[in-house]
């Protein structure tokens, strides 16, 4: 099973402060390190300051100042970029890094970031997900020397060059959420990993099958896809420590321990346990405090070693 530290930027913090976790989640074994895409702080907790950070700027400059950590969005809105220009960022950041780029792509859900920064927020923007879906993964695709075209509801390419190119000869793509239909068949027809996050394992179990289906449903092999959970992630030693960690970033721990990764480190394996079992070949912690990097050093300690 692979872990991931995944990040809220948002919320209030700089970029040496993320460099300092993806440097610390490097160090201590962690597969990748993950960030949303979002431009406005949620929530009255948190100040928003110094600022938010884009996404895949940060992810460039880790690129070159990581080794081998996954590098990716989780996710990144169609609403924010042109997916011409998205693929090239991606293919850019792909060549950076030696290969260890990864695309989250979703409808975007937070419409007052949008009207905070003047970014259009259509009302629908599933048809927006996916043509974006097929430009990208068909400019990544498309043969050297050969041109790529589509014409769709939303997009346009005409006589495009389909370049750069990614190192790898396919940058994994995922596509997550619990929608009951379109979510399932989108992943099951354009993406390498299927995510869901922040619901109960009664969910998570029941999102996983509806994708399978939607695979098989297409002819795929439903085990060709990577499945993955995302959670808020608060760990103690103690359950002092827990309360304080959860306390710290203004979360309620009966909730976190209901629905979450949260509690002790026994509870917590127990739970990813759980989700292994239910399919998931990767974990993503949601990690709000950044620098805390004590949380990190005991996840890697005690919950990593363990599926390892």
């Amino acid at each position: 099973m692979e872990f991931c530290v995944f990040t809220e930027p948002q919320q209030g913090y700089s970029y040496d402060a993320l460099l300092r976790s993806a440097q610390t989640a490097e160090r201590l074994g962690f597969d990748g390190w993950f960030r949303s895409d979002h431009y406005l702080k949620m929530g009255d907790f948190f100040s928003g300051e110094p600022g938010p950070t884009d996404a895949w700027t940060t992810l460039a400059g880790f690129a070159r100042e990581t080794s081998r950590l996954r590098l990716g969005t989780l996710v990144s809105s169609v609403t924010y970029r042109y997916p011409g220009v998205l693929a090239i960022q991606v293919a850019q950041v792909d060549q950076m890094s030696g290969g260890r780029a990864e695309l989250g792509l979703g409808t975007g859900w937070y419409a007052e970031e949008h009207a905070a920064y003047g970014i259009p927020f259509p009302e629908k923007r599933f048809g927006l997900l996916e043509e974006q879906l097929q430009i990208v993964t068909g400019l990544w695709s498309t043969p050297p020397g050969r041109a790529f075209d589509f014409a769709g509801e939303h997009y346009t390419l005409t006589d495009s060059p389909a370049s750069p190119k990614p190192v790898q000869s396919r940058v994994p793509v995922i596509v997550g959420g619990g929608g009951p239909k379109r979510t399932p068949e989108l992943a099951a027809k354009y993406a390498t990993e299927y995510n869901i996050g922040f619901v109960d394992e009664e969910k998570v179990m029941a999102a996983f099958g509806r994708v399978r289906a939607a695979a098989d449903a297409i002819g795929r092999p439903a085990d060709g896809l990577r499945y993955s959970v995302a959670q808020p992630t608060v760990v103690g030693r103690t359950e002092q420590e827990f309360q304080r960690r959860a306390a710290a970033i203004g979360a309620d721990p009966a909730q976190l321990r209901r629905l979450n990764l949260g509690g002790t480190v026994s509870e917590v394996v127990d739970r990813i346990g759980r989700f292994q079992q239910m399919g998931a070949a990767r974990v993503y912690l949601q990690v709000i405090d950044v620098a805390d990097e004590d949380h990190l050093e005991l996840l890697a300690a005690e919950v990593l070693r363990q599926f390892r």
